[in-house]
């Protein structure tokens, strides 16, 4: 499934690999890879592998899953999805409170105690898709993990996940895209060696040169 959905992503170019020309994220964090998972949407034989494959990933991997909560906003339309499909109840979490009408931030209906599943389209630093996990949990609901269409696998992200105690599956990673990549001549091998010494340590930028 790895591999399949890194070949889905490249082949409409929601990945664009370009250590020469490195990206700057929000963060200020140099990056030879983006991951744009919005053009999925735009693709539907790229989006219902993708959807089918959030479903399958939640039936297996959290069968007890009363409802799902996309996060804003790249979130939101693959929750939406993945909820017909399984015939689940779905919401999502805003990131900062309404300043008007109900002033909600958890937008659905959420009750006390109801166990959710998380869908977020990428995970980087963990950062954001933390903030949405804690809103939940402070709104009442037991967040059983996450469940996302790629990760960059750093290892910041990691550790906030596994300290915060919780789980994230993702369809696709930044490995399998690199593998995926070379063989296919996306980019050359020693290309995708400077993209895995980014993921393992995005501050040190040895790997531009």
């Amino acid at each position: 499934m790895e591999k399949k959905i890194a070949k889905a992503l490249l082949s409409i170019g929601a990945v664009f690999l370009r250590p020469e020309q490195p990206f700057i994220w929000a963060s200020g964090i140099k990056s030879p890879i983006y991951c744009d998972n919005r053009l999925t949407l735009t693709a539907p034989d790229v989006r219902t592998l993708i959807e089918e494959g959030l479903a399958r990933v939640i039936r297996e991997e959290y069968p007890e899953a009363e409802a799902l909560m996309g996060t804003s906003t790249a979130g939101i339309a693959h929750a939406a999805i993945t909820a017909h499909i399984m015939g689940l109840p779905m919401g999502y979490v805003r990131g900062g409170a309404k300043d008007h009408g109900r002033a909600n931030r958890i937008e659905g209906k959420l009750e006390k105690g109801e166990k959710v599943v998380v869908v977020e389209d990428l995970i980087s630093t963990g950062g954001s898709v933390l903030d949405v996990v804690n809103a939940l949990r402070e709104a009442g609901a037991e967040v059983l993990g996450i469940a996302s269409i790629f990760t960059y696998g750093m290892k910041k992200g990691l550790e906030r996940l596994a300290e915060a105690g919780v789980k994230n599956v993702s369809l696709s990673n930044i490995d399998a895209v690199v593998e995926v990549a070379s063989a296919e001549g996306y980019i050359k091998p020693e290309d995708g060696e400077r993209i895995l010494r980014f993921r393992d340590n995005p501050s040190d930028e040895s790997w531009i040169r």
